[in-house]
């Protein structure tokens, strides 16, 4: 993927964010596609990508 989402580092790829949720790219795709869990994703066309801050409020959000 060689867009202006990745060059930039502002944002993950959906295989980058994955892995760091240790999920599937598959499930970041249903989660984004059943508005499931409230991820906030930025689409530019058809790339999506996530904020490394995004990331870590959903993963503070779900912290016991």
């Amino acid at each position: 993927m060689t867009t202006e989402i990745q060059s930039t580092r502002k944002y993950l790829t959906p295989r980058e964010a994955a892995a760091q949720l240790g999920v599937a790219v598959g499930t970041l795709a249903v989660w984004r596609c059943k508005k499931r869990y409230g991820l906030n994703y930025v689409k530019i066309g058809s790339k999506v990508g996530y904020r490394q801050s995004e990331i870590e409020k959903f993963l503070d959000k779900r912290t016991r």
